[in-house]
């Protein structure tokens, strides 16, 4: 008979065998808004999601991601014989992983009706499982647009980017079912500022090949059968397509100098890489680089909001979920006002973030111009602010479970580690905010998208009506813009944010937003709503299960 100090209560079930996408109110409406009820794709919309979402809520994909992140890749220089192999190897759970997530369409959003959204959608379901195999996933995706420059490399790689088959083997791409693309912008002497490349390409013939020589500061996913790399070519900054085996089977001189021991994202690789002699081939014309890979960056800057999103909603749903059977002080841990009020706070910010981004990917499904300069200013805005309220989120959420939330197994210290990472990843803040003011500054047509955007909501809140004249004067006061540019990006993503919420949201979920982001009734910290309004129907509604 067990010692009567060795019984367990009061401690919180696992949260899992339940659906990831279900259970998430505000994915789940904002997939049936963008996708349409009566388009009759959104029936297979929703199997496809929940399909997934209940595999992302299972016990065994949850233990691979954790197998994921405690058993990072290993660079592997050379083989036993003493050849240069340059190779990554992975534990078993990551390919096993990535694998389900190619299988699932996050590559294939270009070929698909409702393709982004439902991509979109998925890419931030399948974070909650594991956010390291999100980088293959989304280089890849990406790359399709920069590739679609020359269209017979986009005719020979676009139907293995977008296929729905993993295939690791390191051969020719032209021998696969489908292939990984990478990317290699940055380098130690510039990092952002990637017009200080040093790299250069040296034609071969008047084919389009080129010789690269120089060095890659950040060279993602650098297991992939592709990249997309930035060198100086005769004329300028040049685009470029390396390859890592060759049309001939041999390998391409890829020389991988190390592994980036980084604060988080431990299953994913990042390298440090050489060109030496390397094989490439030329992506659009040259001395258009930046404009070249361009779509690529602006696609991979909305996953970095879709993902944060993605780590924002698992923080949300482990805190009240903890809450929920947590019994403290005669009763459950979510009924206390003040916890309540964090939690609310929580979900509020992250329903937020999953409305911005969802509507994002719908602009890219849509195409049209005026949508298309709406993705001009918003998807910088977004990346900015949507990434840079993940961190303090997370570190609140994890603060929900006391202890608990602080010891490795609960997971939360993982979400802690990956939270600031989509904030540095393809610009970081700085970047982010002086790309909205080019915007604003060369593309007039952008600021009126914007504006015919969460002018739709006007008249449903004076508190967003307010906020949209305040920012109109901001952007009427051009001088010194650059100093205060985070605070202007702030308050369009929170202006673009509540028109949205105001528009599709309940209520009581659009009223505390326009209250506290927008009216000022918040404090500095999480936890700091107006406790007059309705705050037990938000936690009600970030409730992962019943």
């Amino acid at each position: 008979m067990a010692a009567r100090t060795h019984s367990v209560t009061n401690q919180v079930p696992p949260l899992t065998g339940y659906d990831v996408f279900a259970a998430d109110r505000a994915l789940t409406e904002a997939v049936e808004r963008h996708v349409g009820p009566g388009s009759g794709l959104l029936d297979e919309v929703r199997g496809e999601l929940s399909a997934l979402g209940r595999a992302a809520g299972s016990a065994q994909l949850q233990e691979w991601g954790a197998q994921a992140n405690e058993n990072p890749p290993r660079l592997r220089t050379h083989d036993r014989y003493g050849h240069r192999v340059d190779e990554v190897d992975f534990h078993p759970a990551w390919h096993r992983l990535l694998g389900k997530g190619v299988s699932a369409g996050l590559t294939a959003a270009w070929t698909r009706p409702a393709g982004h959204v439902r991509r979109a959608a998925a890419f931030l379901v399948w974070t909650q499982v594991e956010a390291g195999n999100g980088c293959p996933l989304s280089m890849t995706h990406a790359a399709v647009p920069a590739l679609r420059a020359d269209p017979e490399l986009a005719a020979e790689w676009e139907p293995r980017l977008t296929s729905t088959v993993y295939d690791r083997e390191l051969r020719p791409a032209r021998l696969k079912a489908g292939a990984l693309l990478g990317m290699g912008m940055t380098e130690k002497q510039g990092g952002s500022d990637v017009r200080a490349n040093t790299t250069s390409a040296r034609p071969l013939a008047e084919d389009g090949t080129y010789e690269l020589t120089g060095h890659k500061w950040f060279c993602s996913a650098p297991m992939s059968d592709g990249f997309l790399v930035l060198a100086q070519a005769p004329g300028g900054l040049t685009c470029f397509l390396v390859p890592r085996v060759l049309a001939d089977g041999t390998r391409n001189v890829f020389l991988l100098q190390r592994l980036k021991d980084k604060l988080g994202n431990r299953s994913n690789a990042s390298a440090e890489v050489e060109f030496d002699g390397t094989w490439a081939r030329r992506v659009g014309e040259e001395g258009r680089g930046v404009r070249t890979i361009i779509e690529m960056v602006a696609a991979t800057r909305l996953d970095c909001a879709v993902g944060s999103a993605g780590l924002m909603r698992q923080a949300v749903a482990q805190a009240v979920h903890h809450c929920t059977h947590r019994e403290a002080f005669g009763g459950p841990l979510a009924g206390k006002p003040l916890m309540r009020n964090v939690l609310a706070d929580l979900a509020l910010e992250s329903e937020a973030a999953t409305a911005l981004v969802l509507r994002l990917a719908a602009a890219w499904d849509d195409g049209g111009e005026q949508e298309r300069a709406l993705l001009r200013i918003a998807v910088p805005a977004a990346k900015y602010w949507v990434t840079k309220r993940c961190a303090p989120l997370v570190v609140e959420a994890a603060e929900c479970l006391g202890g608990n939330g602080y010891v490795e197994e609960s997971g939360l210290p993982r979400l802690v580690r990956e939270s600031p990472l989509n904030s540095v990843w393809e610009g970081a803040g700085n970047v982010q905010a002086l790309d909205v003011l080019r915007a604003l500054r060369r593309e007039p047509q952008a600021l009126d998208a914007f504006l015919r955007e969460v002018g739709s909501a006007r008249g449903a809140d004076h508190r967003l009506d307010a906020a949209i004249k305040s920012l109109l004067t901001e952007f009427a006061d051009l001088e010194g813009i650059e100093a205060r540019a985070r605070r202007l990006v702030e308050r369009l993503a929170l202006v673009l944010q509540g028109s949205l919420l105001v528009r599709y949201a309940p209520p009581e979920v659009a009223d505390v937003f326009c209250a506290s982001r927008l009216g000022g009734d918040h404090g500095a910290a999480f936890g700091t709503l107006p406790h007059t309004l309705d705050l037990a129907a938000l936690v009600e509604r970030a409730r992962p299960v019943s």
